[in-house]
């Protein structure tokens, strides 16, 4: 009994220090684009190998494991606000990043895989070619029909190959590699090819480089370089019927459900958990520019995060307490905290996209 319950106590706190890691890693896309979701790719596809050597089976683990990724594709999109100057390829990204969303909140609801197959995560492997694309040349001078053409590449030769081998094929590739001869060989093949196009077809064809490769995320733009700008923005241009509002609770409402089915106790409809992020995104979009107008609020990340707190935690167990549900308190509260990072970041950033498309011609050639 004893030895069971010290193998329970481990496997919970080696689950906590892996969610962790999943939380706290795709913080750093916002100052490292490229090695941070690349880094948060590593951990997915690392987490259940660890669960699995430690003789850990999560329950749940599909739906924990997609909402994870959800979380760190939501912080990846946010991001574009910050560091992208082409309204071009932040428009088709947000277009595949919403795809991908729809698709995962209707399989959580459904359990239907072959919908993964249908709403391919896109938005991913596109924000990594951008970014890589953004290390060396100015994303304005890429035209709107190369992004696309880029995305439809992805799409059709990477992620539905992938998506059929993982969710429809159900296949493992190391499994594969053991099992079929000739397996590993034509994946090592393949890989040659692709460098070898990549650096005789491709390469020759690029432009000259803006500027020499870099890792970091640009610095922001002179006149959203402190939170004062940001404030004197938001004070001037920020409604509450808008399109960023629009924006986050399309966006907050569908993480709501993907984590609320993924949350094993937790009982609440796809309506309730809609509604209350909807609830939970214009009280924050009001209360937000109530304080910037007065001047007592400062667009930080850590006081926009603290704030937004303060109003998602109370409302948060207020639902709780009124839901027919019976939801708990510490998971209402667990969800309006996600979501005060999501908003606080969201809030913070929106402005410095806005003010590019205003003000420096984002949308590029």
């Amino acid at each position: 009994m004893g030895e069971a319950a010290d193998s329970g106590v481990g496997f919970a706190a080696l689950f906590g220090v892996v969610l962790l890691v999943r939380f706290a890693l795709p913080l750093v896309i916002f100052r490292y684009p490229l090695p941070g979701v690349i880094g948060c790719l590593v951990v997915d596809a690392a987490d259940q190998t660890i669960f699995q050597t430690f003789g850990y089976d999560p329950p749940f683990y599909q739906s924990y494991d997609k909402a994870m990724d959800i979380f760190y594709l939501s912080i990846a999109y946010v991001s574009i606000l910050r560091n992208w100057a082409s309204a071009a390829a932040a428009g088709v990204a947000r277009v595949l990043f919403y795809w991908r969303q729809l698709g995962a909140a209707l399989f959580e609801l459904s359990g239907l895989s072959w919908l993964l197959l249908v709403f391919p995560n896109t938005f991913e492997y596109f924000f990594i070619a951008a970014e890589g694309a953004r290390g060396r040349w100015d994303l304005r001078r890429i035209r709107l029909r190369t992004w696309v053409l880029a995305a439809a590449g992805i799409w059709i030769f990477i992620k539905l190959p992938q998506e059929w081998w993982i969710h429809i094929a159900k296949l493992d590739f190391t499994d594969a590699v053991s099992d079929v001869p000739w397996f590993g060989p034509a994946v090592a093949v393949g890989l040659v090819l692709l460098v070898l196009v990549l650096v005789l077809v491709v390469r020759p064809r690029l432009a000259p480089a803006d500027h020499p490769f870099t890792l970091r995320a640009p610095a922001l733009p002179e006149g959203m370089a402190t939170p004062d700008d940001r404030c004197r923005w938001l004070a001037e241009h920020g409604r509450v019927r808008s399109w960023p509002t629009l924006d986050k609770a399309v966006l907050v409402g569908l993480l709501a459900v993907i984590f609320g089915s993924a949350i094993p106790d937790l009982d609440a409809r796809p309506l309730e958990l809609v509604g209350g992020a909807a609830v939970l995104v214009v009280a924050n979009a009001a209360l937000s520019l109530r304080w910037v107008r007065r001047g007592r609020i400062a667009s930080t990340i850590p006081g926009a995060v603290a704030a937004r707190l303060l109003v998602n935690v109370p409302l948060a167990v207020l639902a709780s307490l009124l839901a027919s549900s019976g939801t708990t308190i510490p998971d209402a509260v667990f969800l309006a905290a996600l979501f005060a990072v999501i908003i606080a970041l969201y809030d913070v950033y929106r402005p410095v996209y806005e003010w590019r498309l205003a003000g420096t011609g984002a949308r590029g050639a």
